[in-house]
């Protein structure tokens, strides 16, 4: 799976991080109702929902990774759960620095918030804690995070920019590079705060500073606010209250404990529920209609389940549309700018597989295979790779897909569909 890019799930202990990854994704971290139940970071996959391009062209397509159900194309993505941080985590409080190492890797930050007030800044059990309070410290914790690692390097940081003739972008640029940034990102920060601070950063302040830092984190990690336990008490009112301070932030109602509940009632046949779906299909539902080939009759539910998915739908399905975990991966992808592309060598099958010229002298007995064609043992969009908007056609086929003894020869966006029709001679 070829994918650079990675959610990261952050926020205090308790909040629902690993039960968010978890219904997000095929992984099974360790669930606990009780702080720092994750030490180490949890790696999952998830998968983003797409149009595929199959239902256009009409092709059965198939995907060396995730899926495509229904003309919808699943692209896996990278998702991180990383351990619980609490205020004075830059001080080395809790597992803060932990925790801020581990974010590095991440893209864009999914902020897991308990809205139910259940739990305190430590994610201690308590009762009418006010989560608004955990959005402003995350934030600071992070921005001291940065702020501090370059404070304590600042002076030789200007001794040696000032000694080398460097650019500013040039020195700032070397010095966040541990972030895994790449110098485009450092100039998007530096240019929102060109009215507040001087040219050469030989000259910054501690207050400029902070500004740059202030836009750099936004630029390296921008923060989509997930508001989880939906389902519980004093939620309403939180999320109401957390809307109005904060609508700046991209905002998402969950309950990542209904998602993996609904998943294991269908992996144990007792329903039909596809993730993002606002309703899910039983016994009964099944019954009135007509079953496809080969469908399985699903299980009858007790009471008990009956119940459970009653409440469910109440406290649910019904008031936000869906329980939110695909919502928030779509919106995460589309914070980040990426567009998804699937690199052809056939038109006329769209097959994945690069067709290559013969570099050889043809001779009579030879066959070759042209530009565009393919066998019939191809297979249709099998590849689809997540890419930042105005990545070049060229980008695209030297990073994902050129071999070390290939050159590019010829590329082209098939009807702007992100279909991109890509020719590689072999030297």
């Amino acid at each position: 799976m070829k994918t650079n890019f990675t959610i990261g799930c952050v926020g205090k202990p308790n909040a629902g991080k690993s039960s968010f990854l978890n219904a997000a994704t095929d992984a099974n971290a360790k669930i606990g109702n009780y702080p720092f139940c994750t030490i180490e970071p949890n790696l999952g996959i998830t998968y983003f929902p797409t149009n595929c391009p199959c239902i256009r062209f009409n092709k059965v397509c198939s995907p060396k990774y995730g899926k495509c159900v229904n003309g919808i194309r699943y692209v896996p993505v990278k998702m991180l759960d990383v351990a619980g941080l609490i205020p004075g985590a830059h001080e080395g409080r809790g597992l803060g620095n932990k925790f801020l190492d581990d974010i590095r890797q991440a893209n864009i930050l999914l902020h897991v918030i308990d809205v139910s007030g259940t739990t305190n800044e430590k994610g201690e059990l308590t009762q009418g804690y006010d989560p608004l309070r955990d959005v402003d410290w995350l934030c600071e914790e992070i921005h001291m995070w940065i702020f501090n690692n370059l404070m304590r390097k600042w002076p030789n940081i200007v001794r040696r920019h000032v000694s080398t003739k460097s650019t500013t972008i040039a020195t700032l640029s070397a010095k966040l590079s541990g972030y895994g940034v790449k110098q485009s990102i450092v100039q998007k920060a530096l240019d929102k705060v060109a009215n507040d601070v001087t040219i050469d950063l030989a000259n910054w302040n501690e207050d400029m500073i902070h500004k740059v830092v202030e836009a750099f984190i936004k630029e390296k990690f921008p923060m989509i606010l997930v508001l989880n336990k939906v389902d519980m008490a004093d939620s309403d009112i939180n999320i109401s209250r957390i809307c109005n301070k904060y609508s700046n932030y991209p905002i998402i109602p969950t309950s990542a404990a209904t998602e993996i509940f609904l998943r294991k009632l269908t992996k144990a046949g007792y329903i039909n529920y596809t993730p993002g779906s606002p309703n899910y299909e039983t016994l009964q539902d099944q019954q009135i209609r007509q079953l496809n080939e080969n469908e399985k009759l699903l299980k009858c539910l007790d009471d008990k389940l009956t119940k459970q998915l009653n409440k469910v739908q109440d406290l649910v399905l019904f008031r936000f549309g869906s329980t939110g975990i695909e919502m928030a991966i779509k919106r995460a992808v589309e914070l980040a700018k990426l567009i998804p592309v699937y690199p052809v060598g056939c038109l006329n099958t769209f097959a994945s597989e690069i067709i290559r010229t013969s570099t050889s002298t043809s001779t009579s007995t030879s066959t070759s295979t042209s530009i565009g064609q393919s066998n019939n043992q191809s297979k249709s969009f099998e590849d689809c790779f997540l890419v930042a908007n105005g990545t070049t056609i060229g980008e695209i086929a030297r990073e994902y897909i050129a071999q070390p003894n290939q050159q590019l020869t010829y590329a082209e966006d098939i009807h702007r569909l992100q279909v991109i029709f890509i020719h590689f001679n072999s030297f």
